[in-house]
């Protein structure tokens, strides 16, 4: 799975940059969600996989606090540039005269800048949380990876200041991404319902289905483990949507992308012919 996800989101970032024509704004943000995910999955997998062939389950402190860091700082990556997306769906169908002003260069890296800088925000404020903890030895964690819900709920001094961090960190990038994403998708389904044909209809859709579908499997694992672990006591229930989220979901987006976008599957097949040359 490693393997496939790492290959997979390679090549989508091989097809964006050597095919000309998929230098647009979407697909510059696809393929930095490529990189995203290929840095997300490195976090934990080589990790397991290292234990596994070793027969051992320990992690160090300062390990599971840097495993930890960097699975925020990738999984929010993810998160704010799934939202990004959603916008620039929004614009390229709702504003499709402005799209290339509205979505210019310049506004797209400043997007993807900005969605890296409040990762590693939310990457320290954990860490702030944390290292207020007093320094644990022996603890034992229900997962396969230094889940920052989990660590949070290692330490049960001060439950009250925990449950603030998780309730804004669930708000920041749960509620206010999932809004713009919803309201997004509202407007996008209300411009296609104005289009006559059927065929034109479908075309304008067919361009978020592949987005829609990684949100839902995205958010809908990864909102539920932050939310679930700090209702529920029993972080065993929330291994299987670790693994969706951090492991499955990342797999998943190459093959999604690939198999419903025409644009990618034509760019992959030249450059297996070898059509295309990459630029150096």
């Amino acid at each position: 799975m490693y393997l496939i996800t790492v290959l997979g989101n390679l090549l989508i970032i091989l097809a964006v940059n050597s095919d000309s024509h998929l230098h647009t704004p979407m697909y510059f943000f696809l393929s930095n969600l490529s990189l995203a995910d290929i840095c997300f999955i490195s976090t934990t997998v080589p990790k397991m996989i290292v234990d596994i062939l070793t027969h051992s389950r320990a992690i160090s402190y300062v390990g599971c606090l840097t495993q930890m860091s960097f699975l925020i700082i990738f999984g929010c990556m993810d998160d704010l540039l799934l939202t990004v997306m959603a916008y620039d769906r929004y614009v390229a169908i709702c504003h499709p005269l402005h799209y290339l002003v509205n979505m210019n260069p310049h506004l797209c890296v400043f997007f993807v800048f900005v969605s890296l800088l409040l990762s590693l925000l939310d990457s320290q404020l954990h860490n702030l949380i944390i290292l207020q903890f007093a320094y644990f030895k022996n603890a034992d964690i229900y997962n396969f990876c230094c889940e920052p819900a989990q660590i949070l709920n290692l330490d049960c001094s001060d439950s009250f200041i925990k449950s603030i961090v998780t309730y804004f960190v669930s708000a920041m990038f749960g509620f206010f991404p999932i809004s713009v994403i919803l309201f997004s998708y509202y407007r996008i389904v209300s411009s296609i319902l104005k289009i006559p044909s059927p065929g034109g209809r479908y075309k304008a859709f067919s361009t978020c289905g592949s987005h829609l579908s990684v949100v839902c499997l995205f958010y809908g694992t990864s909102v539920g483990v932050y939310l679930g672990s700090a209702v529920s006591h029993s972080p065993r229930k929330s291994v299987a949507s670790s693994v969706m989220y951090t492991i499955v979901t990342p797999m998943l987006n190459p093959f999604i992308y690939s198999l419903r976008n025409r644009d990618i599957k034509n760019s992959l097949r030249m450059l297996h012919s070898g059509k295309i040359y990459v630029r150096t």
